[in-house]
C-alpha cells in the first residue's frame, strides 16, 4: 500500500540541494552574513523542509489508500478471499500510513545533514544513496543468516521501512517502530554532523 510513496529518491534531492545549490553558487555566505547563528540556519531549513515534506506525504499516502480500496477489489483483494479493504481505522494500515510519512521526513532531514556536512550535491546525493543501498546490497550478498539480519536491522533504510509491515512482523529484521528508531538515529547522527560541520569550518 505504502512502499509505491516511500522512494527516498523523491524526497532525497529536494533537502541536498537547499543547501548543496547554496554552497555551489557562493550564496551561502550571504546567507550566514544574514543570519550568522548557523545552528538557526540549518534548524530553519529542517522546519521548512520538513513541513513541505510531512504534507506531500500526507497527501500522497492518503491518495494511495484511495487508489488501493478503489483497484484491489477488481483484482481479487476482497474480503471473501481473505483481504479486508484497506482503511485508516484498522491499527497496522493507519501505523503503515503515518509511518511512511514520517519516514519520507527523516530521508528528508538525514539528507540534508549529509549535505550540511559535505557541501556538495552531488557528493551528499551519493553519500545518502550509499547510506540507503549499499547496506542492503551487501546484507544481500552475506551467507551468513546471523551477519544478514544484523545487518539488515542497521541499515537505515531497511530498518526505516519495517513500519509499512501489516503482517509477518515476526519474520522483520526489527519491529516497525524500532526499525523506524534505528532510522531517527541515522538522521540524528547526521544532522549533528553536519551542524558540526556548520559551526567549525568558514563558509
Amino acid at each position: 500500500m505504502a512502499a509505491s510513496v516511500a522512494d527516498p529518491l523523491a524526497a532525497e534531492p529536494l533537502a541536498v540541494q537547499s543547501i548543496g545549490s547554496e554552497y555551489g553558487s557562493g550564496m551561502i555566505r550571504t546567507t550566514f552574513t544574514a543570519m550568522p547563528r548557523r545552528v538557526t540556519v540549518l534548524a530553519a531549513k529542517a522546519s521548512v523542509l520538513t513541513g513541505l515534506v510531512l504534507a506531500a506525504g500526507a497527501i500522497a499516502v492518503l491518495g494511495s489508500v484511495l487508489a488501493g480500496r478503489l483497484i484491489l477489489p477488481g483484482h481479487g483483494f476482497t474480503a471473501a478471499r481473505g483481504y479486508p479493504q484497506l482503511s485508516l481505522g484498522d491499527g497496522p494500515v493507519l501505523r503503515a500510513a503515518a509511518g511512511t510519512v514520517l519516514y519520507l521526513a527523516l530521508i528528508t532531514l538525514l539528507s540534508l545533514g549529509v549535505a550540511a556536512a559535505v557541501r556538495d550535491s552531488a557528493v551528499a546525493i551519493g553519500v545518502v544513496l550509499g547510506l540507503l543501498y549499499l547496506i542492503p546490497i551487501i546484507a544481500a550478498t552475506v551467507g551468513v543468516p546471523g551477519w544478514h539480519r544484523h545487518l539488515e536491522q542497521i541499515a537505515p533504510m531497511t530498518a526505516g521501512l519495517a513500519i509499512q509491515a501489516t503482517t509477518g512482523l515476526r519474520n522483520l529484521p526489527l519491529s516497525p517502530w524500532t526499525g523506524l528508531g534505528v532510522l531517527a538515529a541515522w538522521t540524528a547522527a547526521a544532522l549533528l554532523t553536519g551542524w558540526l560541520v556548520l559551526r567549525l569550518r568558514d563558509a
